[in-house]
């Protein structure tokens, strides 16, 4: 096993081991920080995905984008092309069961956002550095997304997530900051 799969898994396992209220827990602390980070609250488009299982929790804050006037924008996956589209999403009724298990918008219900309209994209990873590097699911879809986009890219991560070192390849995108249960970290690049 490579040390990127071997990091992956260890980090998963980690994840399972946190208990329903730790996450919770967590997961509020990590929301009240972006909400209360510039970004956020200057963003109006956001792409975010709507988290499962061992993620924080992107409900509610999906839920807070929308009190608060945001347009949300949730990936649609083309896993023939590893590629994926953000479609906008007005309520949770518009998405289903699809690749991977994930929600994801159902296309006769929602429309395309462009890249360059996202003032802020969330991107999902299991593990990360204070550089902004990050171990994904191993699909490599967001660092085939993100090369060129001009909106601001965050990452929402339990602190023990970041972690010293990770195996960098040529075609990784970092994010440029996390936003974990301890505050927001500026990964500088």
């Amino acid at each position: 096993m490579d040390r990127k799969q071997e990091l992956r898994r260890r980090m998963l396992d980690r994840l399972r081991q946190l208990s329903a209220a730790e996450k919770q827990a967590y997961d509020r602390q990590i929301a009240a920080y972006l909400y209360q980070w510039p970004q956020w609250q200057e963003a109006q488009v956001i792409a975010i995905t709507v988290a499962r299982g061992t993620e924080v929790d992107t409900v509610p804050i999906i839920e807070r984008a929308w009190q608060e006037g945001k347009t949300i924008g949730v990936p649609k996956c083309n896993p023939m092309t590893k590629t994926m589209t953000f479609r906008r999403i007005a309520s949770f009724a518009q998405l289903e069961k699809a690749y991977a298990g994930l929600l994801e918008p159902i296309e006769e219900q929602t429309t395309v956002i462009d890249r360059g309209e996202f003032d802020l994209i969330i991107v999902p990873g299991v593990c990360f550095t204070k550089t902004g590097y990050r171990i994904g699911y191993g699909g490599g879809y967001y660092d085939r997304y993100l090369p060129g986009v001009a909106a601001a890219t965050a990452a929402l991560a339990y602190s023990f997530q970041v972690v010293e070192d990770i195996p960098v390849e040529d075609h990784d995108v970092p994010v440029e900051f996390m936003i974990t249960d301890r505050g927001v970290i500026h990964c500088g690049r």
